[in-house]
């Protein structure tokens, strides 16, 4: 072994073969707890009843800020998780390109929950903006494109030995 490999392997953990290194288990818990309030603060937004914070019949503007917020923060505490799986590891590039659809999927879920405030929704601005049913299906197709995303970035299962 030459000195230079000693520096450049200085700080990571050493793998072989038969070993990876252990999983960051704080990382994780504490990118579940992210998500977990990400999908309390996603709640808020889509149901707001639920907290007794329900005021208007329809679900507004701030309604939906609310829910993008929500999905936001539970997408990067999913990544955040996903990512500690890898253990130190370099990402595959199926798992570059799910990190990609998890983020394409996002500008979809905001431009389609957003669309009223853009210009392009069934109930343009100077209008109330009003989640409609074109919004919703837009807001779906955005999520199962994150999930998918969130399925390519998991690492593959290590062969039991």
């Amino acid at each position: 072994m030459t000195e230079n490999s000693a520096i450049e392997n200085e700080g990571k953990p050493k793998v072989t073969a038969n070993s990876l290194p252990a999983l960051p288990l704080a990382r994780i818990h504490f990118a579940l707890l992210v998500m977990l309030v990400g999908f309390i603060i996603f709640l808020v937004g889509a149901r707001p009843a639920i907290f007794g914070l329900d005021r208007s019949p329809v679900v507004g503007f701030i309604q939906i800020a609310v829910m993008l917020i929500g999905i936001m923060i539970i997408c990067l505490g999913g990544y955040t998780s996903v990512r500690a799986l890898w253990r130190h590891q370099p990402p595959s590039i199926s798992a570059d390109i799910g990190m990609r659809l998890v983020s394409t999927g996002y500008v979809i879920v905001t431009f389609s929950g957003l669309a009223d405030v853009f210009g392009v929704g069934t109930h343009p601005l100077p209008g109330v903006p009003y989640f409609g049913v074109w919004q919703a299906r837009g807001m779906e197709i955005g999520c199962a494109i994150i999930a998918i995303g969130f399925i390519l970035s998991f690492p593959p299962a290590s062969k039991p030995q």
